[in-house]
């Protein structure tokens, strides 16, 4: 294949794979064909089976594709400054950055999607939580611990501190969103979703 078929080759699969996305989001997967990624990405039904051989595999790939986003999120929580008299601003604009990344319309639309698919691949989802979440909670159970080692938190379980900060700030936003279809929080709401959440978590680890 010559650099210029590889090239095309490449556009096509990415045309693919942000049509099925758009169309998997949109109609979920049950409600999505071929057919339909086809029309939408302006290939023949062909050309998507040449690069996908059936649509499962093609769901798996643009669900566990979206992990990748989770790096800058790592970053985030991994960088928590070691300053006890500005520990409670710190944690502040932290959750409200991380509450603001994970409520995001298409984040929100790709949870409630694999949620809705669990049973039908619950392999997939579990790669999706490992990869995603998961990870992004083991990194912020380490610097929990490491705060805990400067003397500023008292986790005798960073990974369950991790999770109780994550779901006090998750818990009303994310739930509220699940059951309307869509983010009905304001973001005056979410500052302060996140300033109370922060001030409950540590009364509990300060």
């Amino acid at each position: 294949m010559t650099p210029s078929e590889t090239g095309r080759s490449a556009l096509k699969r990415r045309q693919i794979t942000e049509a099925a996305t758009s169309a998997f989001l949109s109609k979920g997967y049950a409600g999505t064909s071929m057919d339909d990624i086809a029309k939408l990405a302006a290939v023949s039904k062909q050309t998507v089976y040449k690069h996908f051989s059936d649509k499962e595999k093609l769901f798996a790939e643009i669900v566990l594709a979206t992990t990748d986003r989770i790096d800058g999120m790592l970053e985030l929580v991994g960088r928590v400054p070691a300053d006890a008299d500005a520990l409670e601003e710190s944690l502040t604009g932290l959750a409200r950055r991380f509450l603001s990344a994970l409520t995001q319309p298409q984040v929100l639309q790709l949870r409630r999607l694999v949620i809705a698919n669990a049973d039908a691949f619950p392999e997939l989802g579990a790669d999706w939580y490992q990869q995603g979440f998961e990870r992004v909670l083991t990194t912020l159970a380490a610097t929990f611990e490491d705060l805990t080692e400067r003397g500023l938190l008292r986790c005798e379980d960073p990974l369950l501190a991790a999770h109780h900060f994550s779901g006090l700030l998750l818990w009303i936003p994310v739930n509220k969103a699940m059951f309307h279809g869509s983010l009905q929080d304001s973001e005056a709401d979410l500052d302060r979703c996140a300033a109370a959440g922060v001030r409950a978590f540590l009364a509990a680890y300060r």
